[in-house]
């Protein structure tokens, strides 16, 4: 039999665990909107289950409207509705998209609403609680409570990037909490969710709020996220170990380029096909993966120095990245 002592300490502990997440829910899910697309263009009432569109979760990051959401939510959209908690529910735009983060930006038709905050500044902790806030399967306002499993976790987007630092938590997610945001216990967000694994259990993943934030401030500052662009194609190439030695490379793998675009930066600049970037001003680049991540947020115009290696001699190449093409 336990001691009474035990007992009440034990009751304690969940009494404070869900102050917790009933602080967080109360703080955060008035921020919280259900997001519904439709092909049909009639009115969100006059709609069936059978002609609805899809649907996901966003949450309001501003009180002049705008939200964040997932970018597949709203894919090929440029109207959506959204209803908040209280029932209301109004028509809202999709301000901008960016695929390689599967983040967007919607602005809702309606001011003086409740937000969430971003908090790109502070790294949550392995093992702190976090709450999911979202409408699964159409379910509005559904709450599920976990803690952070991992950080820095890597997951490819469907445009082919890798989207770093991806937050791994055990809340319950499930189709429709896509967009919706990943909080703490002040209500605060950490993560907007996006992914799970089919058939696992307690493995969820969402987008860090510092990504969210520097998505949020490109796509309202430009239209759009600025990408720099080099104009060139590659693949993941293995080196020979023997060369590798020879030349004391810093790196087994390389980027190989495998294509040129006419009139790019990489023409101009005279980098080669076949040539294997090992490095980006001194950074080491062992693949495709790696020159992404290095490239995600270079300064767009600001000179960069490639460390090449040319058959078998290394060479740099100086090159002044543009602005990502569109369609590119």
């Amino acid at each position: 039999m336990a001691h009474p002592n035990e007992i009440e300490l034990s009751n304690e502990a969940l009494d404070g665990y869900s102050r917790a997440v009933v602080g967080a829910v109360q703080r955060a899910g008035p921020a919280v909107v259900g997001i519904y697309t439709s092909t049909s263009g009639r009115n969100e009432a006059d709609r069936t289950a059978g002609d609805r569109g899809g649907a996901g979760s966003g949450v309001v990051v501003t009180p002049d409207g705008y939200l964040l959401t997932n970018e597949h939510v709203v894919q090929h959209q440029e109207r959506v509705r959204v209803s908040f908690e209280d029932g209301q529910s109004v028509d809202a735009r999709v301000v901008g998209r960016d695929a390689a983060t599967d983040l967007a930006v919607v602005r809702a038709e309606a001011t003086s609403l409740p937000y969430a905050e971003l908090l790109d500044s502070a790294r949550p902790r392995v093992g702190q609680l976090v709450v999911a806030v979202g409408n699964p399967y159409g379910f509005e306002s559904t709450v599920s409570a976990g803690v952070v499993s991992a950080l820095g976790r890597s997951l490819r987007s469907r445009h082919g990037r890798l989207i770093e630092g991806i937050v791994q938590h055990t809340a319950a997610l499930n189709p429709g909490n896509s967009g919706g945001p990943l909080v703490d216990a002040s209500g605060g967000i950490v993560g907007i969710n996006t992914a799970i694994i089919a058939l696992a259990q307690g493995i969820g993943f969402a987008v860090p709020a510092a990504t969210a934030e520097w998505i949020l401030s490109e796509i309202l500052a430009h239209g759009r996220v600025r990408r720099v662009y080099l104009g060139i194609a590659g693949r993941d190439r293995p080196l020979d170990r023997r060369l590798v030695r020879a030349l004391e490379l810093p790196v087994e793998r390389a980027f190989e380029v495998v294509g040129r675009e006419p009139d790019s930066p990489a023409v101009r600049a005279d980098l080669r096909l076949g040539d294997l970037v090992i490095g980006a001003n001194g950074t080491p680049i062992d693949g495709v993966d790696a020159l992404h991540r290095f490239l995600t947020r270079w300064p767009v115009g600001a000179s960069l120095n490639l460390q090449v290696l040319r058959r078998t001699q290394r060479v740099g190449v100086a090159l002044t990245p543009e602005p990502q093409r569109t369609g590119s």
